[in-house]
């Protein structure tokens, strides 16, 4: 199952960087990871956090934030899992550049400046993706080969992920696969847009959450 997009791409906000943030049962991690958005030194941001089907206090503790902040969007599914969640957030999000956010993750405060800042200098670059800062556990399975262990920063990291929105609706956003769509997003970009892998890390990536799918596999 794939969500098609509407492409219209004069509709969207110049300069506004859409952040995308799946989440499922996460309430007690979600305030730091929302925290960090807020606190972000580049401030033409939208929030479109995607509960994918949570059954905890989510919406509860959102409230507030929800409240305060009408540049944070909240909308609610039935469980379909992180890459149509992530597909959903694409399409009800509408800023000119596109990223992501585990909801048990953080951005350090230049995250962003620094992606537009690059952006900006690089008109031919259409999306990137970075090393990270890693808590935790630094290995995990290969995607090509789940006998063996790779290091974090050889990996396609699905919150480092930032381009262009065309990017994401000219592939129709993510396949619907179990472990690493972000890796099959980036191979089919490969083979039509200008694709850059900076050692610049400002995202700070949590392994020690239990129930997170790369624990899992």
């Amino acid at each position: 199952m794939h969500i098609l997009f509407i492409m219209n791409f004069n509709k969207y906000n110049k300069g506004i960087v859409s952040i995308i943030l799946p989440t499922f049962n996460r309430a007690k991690y979600l305030s730091r990871s929302i925290d960090s958005v807020i606190a972000q030194t580049y401030s033409q941001w939208e929030l479109v956090i995607i509960d994918d089907g949570s059954s905890d206090n989510t919406q509860e503790m959102l409230k507030s934030y929800l409240d305060q902040y009408p540049n944070i969007k909240y909308f609610y599914h039935s469980n379909r899992g992180a890459a149509l969640s992530m597909n959903e957030g694409i399409k009800r999000s509408g800023g000119e550049f596109i990223t992501f956010l585990g909801s048990d993750d953080e951005y350090l405060s230049d995250h962003l400046k620094l992606r537009i800042e690059y952006f900006n200098s690089n008109k031919d670059v259409d999306l990137v993706h970075t090393t990270a800062k890693i808590i935790g556990n630094r290995f995990v399975k290969d995607k090509n080969d789940l006998s063996k262990n790779i290091h974090l920063n050889e990996c396609i990291l699905g919150g480092t992920l930032f381009g262009r929105r065309k990017i994401f609706e000219m592939l129709n956003g993510f396949s619907n696969v179990s472990y690493s769509p972000e890796s099959d997003l980036i191979e089919r970009a490969e083979r039509k847009f200008h694709i850059k892998k900076l050692d610049l890390p400002t995202y700070i990536y949590y392994r020690d959450t239990p129930d997170s799918i790369c624990n899992s596999i």
